[in-house]
């Protein structure tokens, strides 16, 4: 258990911090997933059929707590917390902070595809959709992304 930890924590974390937009709950969040984890005892065939249930269920359970009586009813802040795992580049923040401002249809795609370079089957088998959706899904998020940074992005 302590190795899938030390494996996936910062993915999960970050997978968590996309939905939630904030670090209390994404921290909360990777806790009780690994937590469902450790209770569940799930058997795993390789790193990679593991990275992808957690995913699944990471991504699951934020759908539920957005969902949920009081995440519906609380004030959320005008601003989100400067996130731990950002690069400080000269744009990388304002690129997460229009990442994060995307659908989650759009956000969960981008980030699978490109941070943690899944291919487009890969993601649709996660996710439960047709490859023909996620790339759909991937052309439309670059395009709102490249609009919403001005038409451009020269790192």
């Amino acid at each position: 258990m302590d190795d899938i930890y030390k494996r996936n924590v910062e993915m999960i974390y970050r997978i968590c911090f996309m939905y939630l937009k904030n670090s209390t709950d994404s921290e909360d969040a990777v806790q009780s997933i690994f937590l469902k984890l450790l209770k569940s005892n799930t058997s795993f065939a390789d790193p990679e059929h593991e990275k992808a249930w957690l995913i699944v269920m990471t991504r699951n359970y934020c759908k539920d707590i957005l969902k949920s009586w009081w995440r519906t009813r609380k004030v959320e802040l005008a601003r989100l917390p400067e996130a731990v795992w950002r690069d400080d580049g000269d744009r990388s923040g304002e690129v997460l902070d229009q990442l994060l401002a995307l659908p989650d249809k759009y956000k969960i795609v981008l980030y699978l595809y490109y941070f943690e370079e899944y291919s487009v089957r890969e993601i649709a088998n996660m996710l439960i959709r047709k490859e023909s959706t996620i790339q759909t899904q991937l052309a439309k998020g670059r395009t709102l992304m490249k609009l919403s940074l001005g038409g451009h992005y020269d790192k």
